[in-house]
C-alpha cells in the first residue's frame, strides 16, 4: 500500500469567486485597517490586502483569504453553513434581550444626609419623610416587577439614602422572597448606600437575606470628603469604617464600591487607584460625571471635557496595568465590559453598552411616588422637572401600558446602533451601545449627533485604545483575558492569549 499524502492547499480551494459578507471598517493606523463584521469578529488588514479583498482579487491560497473566510467576511460556496453560524453568533450577541427587564430599581426615599457635589438626584433633607415610598407603592411596584418574563431578577434599592427608609427595604425583600417562591423566579438584592447610617441590625438582616451592598469611594480622604460632604466632615472616615464592618458581616464579595471622577480627581489617578488597592478592593470602575440632577448645577466647578476625562482614564488604566504586571489581579470594570464585547461572543448586562439600549427593557425604576421611569437617568431628569421619560405610574397604569406603550417603543427604536446615523457604518458598532437618555440630556434629541457626542467620543477613544494595547503586548493580552474570565492572569495558559 502506497504512502498517503495530503494534497497541496490549492486542491481544497473552492472553484468559484468569493462574495462579501456585511462588515464595517476603519483606517486604524497609517497602513492598516480594522474590519469588523455583524457579530463583532474583527481582523487587522493591510491597506494592500484590503483593496484586493473588496475588489475580489484575493488569492484563495493566501493566509489573509483564509482568515477572512474563517471569520465570516467572505464566503465562496453555496453552503448555508456560514449564514447559520452567523445567525447563531448574532443570537448570542443579543442574548441580553431574553427575559426582558431583569433589573428593578426601587427608590425608597429621596432623603439624604450627604450633600455630594455631583449628586445626580435632586435630593431632599433627611427630615422630609413625605419623600419616602409608601407600603402600598412598594407592593404595587413589586406587582409590576414580577410580571417580567425573566426567570431571574435583581432588585436594587436606591435613594437619596435608602437606609433612611429601612422599614420599606425590609417589606420589599420579604414580599419579593415570598413571590419568588410562589412564582419560581430567582431574586437577588443590592442596597446602594453611602453606609453612614448602617447599623448592626441592618447588617444582620442583610446577611440573613443575602443582600449585597454597593457604596461610593471616590479615592483618598481629601478627594472623598470634598466630593461627598456631610455634617461633621467625616464622610471618608464613616465610609472606610463601615466598608470594613460590612465585609466582616457579609463577606468581601458582598461589598462593592464605585467612584465618580470630578475635576478634583483628574490630577490624581494613581492616588485613587492606590486607595482602592490599599482598602482590599480587586477592581475599580472609573466613572465620568453624568449631566443630571444636582451635578448640572455644579458642573462649572467640578466638571471637565471629554478629552480631559480620557486623559485621566488612559493614565489610570496604564497604572492599573503596571499593578497587574507586578502580579496583583486588579480590574478596571469599564475596560472589562468593553473587552468582553470585543473578545468574546457574549453580551454584558451593562445597559449603556447594549443595542437597543437597556432603558426600560433591561432596567426599570420605581420612584418613591409610584412613577416608573425607563432608567435611573430618566428619573433624574424628572427630578429636574423634565418628565419626558415617565413610562407611567404603578397606581394608575397597567404593566402593558407601561412596558408596551408608545414611549418605550420609541426609546427602543431610537437606540438600535445598527440603524442610527453615525453608528450604522461605525467599525466599533458591535462593541459599543446607545444611550438615548444621555443624548436627550446633552443634545436635545434621543438619537443625537455623533460628531459632537461625548458618549461617542469617550467610547470610540477607549475602544481604540484597548485594541491598540491588546495587539501591542503579550503580557497585556494575558491581563485582559484574565479580566474577561475573572481569574488571575497566572492561571491562563500561553495558548489562551495567542
Amino acid at each position: 500500500m502506497g504512502q498517503l499524502r495530503f494534497q497541496n492547499r490549492a486542491f481544497y480551494q473552492a472553484g468559484q469567486p468569493y462574495r462579501l459578507l456585511p462588515f464595517q471598517f476603519l483606517q486604524f493606523s497609517a497602513d492598516r485597517k480594522i474590519v469588523v463584521n455583524e457579530v463583532g469578529e474583527y481582523l487587522f488588514v493591510s491597506d494592500h490586502d484590503f483593496d484586493a479583498f473588496v475588489s475580489h482579487r484575493l488569492p484563495p491560497s493566501s493566509d489573509i483569504y483564509l482568515d477572512l473566510k474563517g471569520k465570516h467576511f467572505l464566503f465562496d460556496s453555496d453552503s448555508p453553513a456560514p449564514f447559520e453560524m452567523l445567525a447563531t453568533k448574532y443570537r448570542t450577541k443579543k442574548a441580553h434581550l431574553a427575559g426582558f427587564t431583569k433589573l428593578h430599581i426601587f427608590v425608597v426615599s429621596l432623603r439624604c444626609e450627604h450633600s455630594c457635589q455631583y449628586c445626580q438626584v435632586s435630593r431632599v433633607s433627611s427630615n422630609k419623610s413625605r419623600y419616602d415610598m409608601s407600603p402600598e407603592t412598594a407592593s404595587r411596584s413589586l406587582d409590576l416587577a414580577f410580571r417580567t418574563p425573566a426567570n431571574e431578577i435583581k432588585i436594587e434599592f436606591q435613594g437619596g439614602e435608602p437606609l433612611l427608609n429601612f422599614e420599606r427595604i425590609v417589606q420589599i425583600i420579604e414580599e419579593a422572597e415570598a413571590r419568588s417562591t410562589a412564582m419560581g423566579k430567582a431574586v437577588e438584592f443590592v442596597v446602594t448606600s453611602n453606609l453612614a447610617l448602617i447599623s448592626d441590625e441592618m447588617l444582620l438582616y442583610f446577611r440573613e437575606h443575602s443582600v449585597a451592598i454597593s457604596t461610593s469611594l471616590d479615592g483618598p480622604e481629601f478627594i472623598h470628603n470634598a466630593n461627598r460632604p456631610r455634617p461633621g466632615n467625616n464622610s471618608y472616615q464613616l465610609t472606610i469604617q463601615n466598608i470594613q464592618r460590612s465585609r466582616e458581616s457579609l463577606g468581601y464579595d458582598k461589598v462593592a464600591a464605585l467612584m465618580t471622577a470630578t475635576r478634583l480627581s483628574l490630577p490624581h489617578p494613581h492616588k485613587i487607584i492606590d486607595e482602592y488597592v490599599d482598602k482590599g478592593f480587586q477592581s475599580i470602575f472609573l466613572r465620568a460625571l453624568n449631566p443630571y440632577g444636582f451635578a448640572v448645577k455644579t458642573s462649572r466647578s467640578i466638571g471637565y471635557t471629554a478629552d480631559e476625562f480620557l486623559k485621566f482614564y488612559i493614565e489610570a488604566l496604564d497604572y492599573i496595568l503596571q499593578i497587574n504586571r507586578r502580579g496583583l489581579n486588579f480590574v478596571e470594570i469599564y475596560a472589562q465590559l468593553l473587552l468582553t464585547r470585543i473578545l468574546t461572543p457574549f453580551p454584558t448586562g451593562y445597559v449603556d453598552l447594549q443595542s437597543p439600549a437597556g432603558a426600560g427593557i433591561a432596567v426599570a425604576v420605581y420612584n418613591y411616588d409610584g412613577d416608573v421611569y425607563a432608567s435611573d437617568e430618566s428619573r433624574m431628569l424628572a427630578e429636574m422637572g423634565d418628565k419626558q421619560f415617565l413610562l407611567g405610574n404603578v397606581h394608575t397604569d397597567s404593566y402593558e401600558q407601561i412596558f408596551g406603550g408608545r414611549l418605550l417603543r420609541h426609546i427602543v427604536a431610537s437606540s438600535c446602533v445598527e440603524s442610527l446615523p453615525g453608528c450604522a457604518d461605525c467599525a466599533f458598532q458591535t462593541f459599543c451601545g446607545a444611550d438615548p437618555i444621555f443624548n436627550y440630556a446633552t443634545q436635545g434629541d434621543l438619537i443625537g449627533h455623533r460628531p459632537t457626542s461625548e458618549f461617542h467620543k469617550k467610547n470610540f477613544a477607549i475602544i481604540k485604545h484597548l485594541l491598540t494595547l491588546y495587539h501591542s503586548d503579550r503580557d497585556i493580552r494575558r491581563i485582559f483575558w484574565a479580566w474577561v474570565h475573572n481569574i488571575p492572569a497566572s492561571e491562563l495558559t500561553a495558548e489562551a492569549v495567542e
